[in-house]
């Protein structure tokens, strides 16, 4: 039956794996022992139906049997009245209750392993529901924990991350700063040049005129 199906897949299942898979753990354990509860009064309700049938059942082979006593009885009493064709219909009579109390015993031994099978899961289902609420316990903890654990690393994780940024902005501040000295330098050598030719320039100027003076003197 369905309902025992429910149960089975209940009670196969492992807590550990369902909270791993979960998005909000704790929220899936609540549901699981409240899915637990419910199947579980529903099974109690199964099992009182199934052992009020069974009893049921008894009484109904019972009063078969009762009645087939009763017509065979009945089928003696026309014998000693020397009724043959009355008898007959009494042994019918008594035939089909004792087919039908047969009948019956096929349904009560069916019943029987019904409500065998209804306990055995109630049974199951009422222990795995108290080691279910046990160990939610742990495993809501055991959660929280890890959880905490993930947000300091993550936390940790960032913090990393800022120092290595403020350590590649202090390379790209050297690396800047050593590209102004070497701007800087490259500078100071083009402006001594300048000087230099500026001087040579100057000499021969100088060298020009000294010559011309020497001329005009006849020297």
């Amino acid at each position: 039956m369905a309902l025992l199906e429910r149960v089975s897949t209940l009670i196969r299942a492992n807590l550990n794996d369902l909270v791993d898979r979960a998005e909000h753990p704790e929220t899936m354990i609540k549901q699981v022992i409240l899915d637990m509860e419910n199947h579980l009064m529903q099974v109690k309700t199964q099992v009182a139906i199934a052992i009020a049938d069974e009893h049921l059942l008894k009484r109904k082979q019972s009063d078969s049997l009762n009645q087939a006593r009763e017509f065979t009885a009945k089928a003696e009493l026309a014998l000693d009245k020397k009724d043959e064709s009355l008898a007959r219909l009494a042994l019918e009579r008594s035939l089909s209750y004792r087919q039908m109390a047969e009948g019956f015993g096929q349904q009560i031994s069916d019943q029987t392993v019904e409500v065998e099978n209804l306990k055995t899961a109630l049974q199951k289902l009422e222990q795995k529901l108290v080691e279910t609420r046990s160990k939610s316990e742990l495993l809501i903890a055991e959660h929280r924990r890890a959880r905490a654990v993930s947000k300091a690393a993550d936390a940790h994780h960032a913090m990393n991350a800022g120092s290595q940024s403020t350590y590649f902005d202090r390379l790209e501040q050297q690396v800047h700063r050593a590209g102004a000295v070497s701007q800087a330098k490259a500078g100071m050598l083009e402006s001594d040049t300048e000087t230099r030719l500026d001087t040579l320039h100057k000499d021969d100027q100088v060298d020009k005129l000294l010559a011309e003076l020497k001329a005009k003197k006849g020297i």
